[in-house]
């Protein structure tokens, strides 16, 4: 398969960039997976020439590469890299981007394939993907043109459909990549292996035999410098809309036709179809919004949401969501599927934990508590799979407690996982779009969460309402003990 093409970065000069794209770049090089006809245009507004902008680039990988960095290898791609000072919404500088394009991709024999990566603020999404149609550079007969969107693909179902109304329209919907980065996590990627490859799990994944599931995804940082933009957006529009529902539509999808990018993508839209809405009453009675208040740390003074730079002091942004979420489908009827994720807890994880039924008080376990069967997959920083289940105790006497089977694929020696931007970037270069969001994936995304927004605006919280480093607020904990159930920690 021929993967020759030029990657250009609007906001090259931005934190994606350093941190993820270019040393995915390098590590994809270093792998022997990236083409030999290559280059990277990086785009910003800053001043700069490519030499220094190659010079910044080394030291970002050198910090950030998963790879120790080899001299040979960069002077390989550093030669393929190219900086553009470009006004992103001035429609004069297109005309000689276009020429500059053209020259640094000739040289590189890219045979005019091309992709727009919108490593920017989505307020400039539209204009870019406008300026690109108007100067007929979305198209060329000699190649094909493709255009990777960061999230927050709008802020709600009514601007999502604008929005890609607007790219759609240039782009077309094969071209068009919306990108998920936690789609391209390994463990994630191993969740349908694990499923469907293995004959002791697929015919148990049902309500008959599951009590319920947790989704998670912890932070122990807060929003940082990114205060402006998590005002916009908020625990819900941040994770809960993109990241957690793609995991629970992966957990939960029916086995597609085939490994085929659209049967796959069919099978998830499918379980976000099937999701039971939540509105008016239900809302307090099945999500949880919290925010985190100042707490001390030993020495250490954490500031609480309001205090942060670029946050109002008044602000009723989330920084925690739980949820409980039914799909209802003949799969999963009257199984919930708990999901909760925060900024300032304890640990820094994601996982998918699925805890099996009790069994019934037979045989010699009629005056025994028996522990659930427990299966965690965990998907970042740790990846890997955790499985519980119940065994007698060495010893003359009849006790019966839990064991566990633990396998942590990146604490193995010589196992170092792709970064998630690698392979998705490899994956646009080749044309499989299976990883990224389709557009129906984001509208029922959005249909579901709209109907929680809207309640939420007529209903003001008390905040603060959990203190950094802990697990979110109370109302959280009561939201699983209504169900004679409790979040598992681990």
């Amino acid at each position: 398969m021929d993967l020759s093409c030029t990657l250009i970065i609007f906001g090259g000069t931005g934190d994606l960039a350093h941190r993820k794209l270019m040393p995915a770049i390098y590590n994809l090089l270093h792998e022997k997976l990236l083409p030999e006809n290559f280059a990277v245009v990086a785009v910003g507004r800053k001043e700069k020439t490519s030499e220094g902008y190659r010079e910044e680039i080394y030291h970002s990988i050198r910090e950030f590469s998963r790879f120790k960095i080899d001299e040979g290898t960069w002077n390989h791609l550093k030669d393929k890299i190219y900086y553009r000072t470009l006004d992103f919404l001035q429609e004069e500088a297109y005309i000689s981007f276009e020429a500059f394009l053209r020259d640094k991709a000739d040289q590189h024999h890219t045979r005019g394939n091309r992709v727009y990566y919108m490593a920017v603020a989505p307020e400039y999404f539209e204009g870019i993907v406008d300026k690109l149609h108007r100067h007929c550079m979305d198209r060329d007969v000699t190649g094909w043109q493709r255009v990777v969107i960061e999230k927050p693909f709008g802020r709600d179902l009514s601007s999502a459909k604008y929005l890609n109304d607007k790219i759609v329209q240039v782009f077309q919907e094969e071209n068009t990549y919306r990108i998920d980065h936690y789609l391209g996590k390994e463990m994630l990627q191993n969740i349908m292996v694990l499923r469907f490859a293995n004959m002791i799990f697929e015919p148990l994944w049902n309500n008959r035999f599951i009590d319920h599931i947790q989704i998670t995804s912890s932070e122990t940082m807060g929003v940082e410098n990114r205060g402006d933009y998590y005002e916009r957006s908020g625990a819900m529009r941040d994770m809960v809309q993109s990241h957690m529902l793609q995991l629970l539509s992966l957990i939960a999808m029916e086995p597609p036709n085939d490994l085929d990018t659209e049967s796959v993508r069919n099978e998830k839209v499918k379980v976000l179809k099937a999701l039971k809405k939540i509105e008016g009453k239900a809302v307090d009675q099945n999500t949880v919004r919290g925010q985190y208040g100042a707490c001390k740390t030993g020495n250490e003074e954490i500031l609480g949401y309001r205090e942060e730079v670029r946050v109002n002091l008044k602000s009723t942004t989330e920084t925690f969501v739980a949820l409980r979420v039914f799909i209802e489908n003949f799969r999963w009827a009257g199984v919930p599927f708990y999901i909760r994720t925060g900024k300032r807890m304890p640990e820094k994880s994601t996982e998918i934990l699925i805890q099996f039924k009790t069994m019934e008080n037979i045989l010699y376990f009629k005056d025994k508590q028996l522990q659930p069967n427990i299966l965690v997959i965990r998907i970042q920083p740790m990846e890997g799979i955790f499985f519980q289940f119940n065994a007698k105790e060495p010893g003359t006497r009849q006790r019966i407690i839990p064991v566990e089977m633990d396998f942590c694929q990146n604490c193995r020696i010589g196992i170092n996982s792709p970064e998630a931007y690698e392979r998705l970037l490899y994956d646009v270069m080749r044309g499989d779009a299976t990883l990224f969001a389709r557009w129906d994936e984001v509208e029922y995304a959005w249909k579901f969460i709209d109907s929680i927004l809207e309640e939420w605006k007529d209903h003001i919280p008390v905040f603060p309402n959990y203190a950094a480093g802990t697990w979110g607020p109370k109302e959280a904990d009561e939201l699983l003990e209504k169900d004679q159930r409790n979040w598992i920690n681990r």
